[in-house]
């Protein structure tokens, strides 16, 4: 059977004396004498008493707690987020709590309102593929709760927001194919409803009207945004007659590896054949053959600066959040799978 939890009234009991003279005590407050404080802090230590932390905190009126809501957190993106904020709050005292929408807009409104019940101090989130309706989102900033959105926000919600310039980095991948000497570039492109596909397309048809080359709408694939889906759009455009010699997969690194497995089982050459960009910069980038080329977020960073973000508006002495965006600029980073020049 669970053993019941010590409280300050056990302590007082043991001791015969009240419950705010052992809670005094326990917090070093000047009103109880030495003696008796030691005598509760040793009797305390006996009983194996742990402080409530969250009951105090809640008593301060702060939990000390943020609450995380990423679509997937088996993704190095997101999980060097959450390794982010966790480094910049550790030092703090802060707790997190971190949820996955896994892509579905009610698990992501059911994990808000749980961390909305759970008092946390402050919600980051970056939301879901399937996110349309935001009352959720409203929902946390009317109950004065901090919201920090990165990544994937809502635009028409004014919060505090950290996000990739996602067109500039686009238009600098497609760029990169083209001085490679590459013509026909496909692009896979994510839900348009999310604003960061939106941006990397707006990057890659920038890219393409810079250079004066004309866009060709059977090249570019809609929510090919997954491993399978990429894998399904590349064997789709490397089946036309005239199929293209370059696909930017601006969803995710996911998405270029699967158009890596179908361009190496359908006998494409890469680079010389078929030169592939992905997005995010994934650990197994490094280590597939040929490497890819892909766009580092600098999600570490990100994590710190949201982290870093919240405090800064916590020591702010004005009670109305203005909204603040912080934009941070990806990198492109040239590998094997697009380095046909040398």
């Amino acid at each position: 059977m669970r053993k019941k939890r010590t409280t300050i009234y056990d302590i007082a009991e043991k001791l015969n004396i009240t419950a705010s003279s052992v809670s005094r005590a326990l917090n070093n407050s000047n009103y109880v004498n030495e003696n008796t404080k030691k005598l509760i802090l040793k009797t305390a230590a006996e009983l194996n008493y742990k402080r409530n932390t969250i009951a105090s905190n809640l008593r301060s009126g702060q939990s000390k707690t943020i609450g995380i809501v990423v679509p997937r957190i088996n993704q190095n993106f997101f999980a060097n987020v959450i390794a982010g904020i966790e480094d910049a709050t550790y030092e703090k005292n802060y707790n997190l709590i971190i949820c996955q929408s896994n892509e579905q807009e009610e698990k992501e409104v059911k994990c808000v309102n749980t961390l909305i019940n759970q008092q946390v101090d402050c919600i980051v989130i970056s939301v879901s593929a399937d996110s349309h309706d935001h009352t959720h989102l409203k929902n946390v900033i009317e109950h004065g709760i901090q919201l920090i959105q990165f990544d994937r926000v809502v635009d028409e919600l004014e919060t505090l927001k950290v996000i990739n310039d996602n067109e500039q980095a686009s238009l600098e991948a497609v760029s990169h194919l083209i001085e490679q000497g590459y013509k026909r570039i496909a692009l896979l492109e994510g839900p348009q409803n999310l604003d960061i596909f939106k941006q990397r397309k707006a990057g890659y048809l920038k890219a393409l009207k810079k250079h004066k080359i004309p866009v060709v709408h059977d090249l570019i694939i809609e929510n090919a945004w997954t491993k399978e889906l990429g894998a399904e759009g590349t064997r789709k455009l490397l089946s036309m007659p005239k199929p293209p010699d370059a696909i930017f997969a601006s969803t995710s690194d996911f998405s270029a590896l699967g158009v890596l497995e179908v361009a190496t089982a359908m006998g494409f050459k890469v680079p010389s054949e078929l030169g592939i960009c992905g997005y995010s910069n994934e650990a197994f980038t490094e280590i597939t053959s040929p490497s890819i080329t892909t766009i580092d977020q600098f999600s570490i960073y990100m994590g710190k600066t949201i982290a870093n973000l919240y405090f800064q508006e916590m020591e702010n002495k004005e009670t109305e959040v203005i909204p603040k965006i912080i934009s941070i600029k990806p990198k492109l980073i040239i590998r094997s799978s697009t380095s046909r020049k040398g």
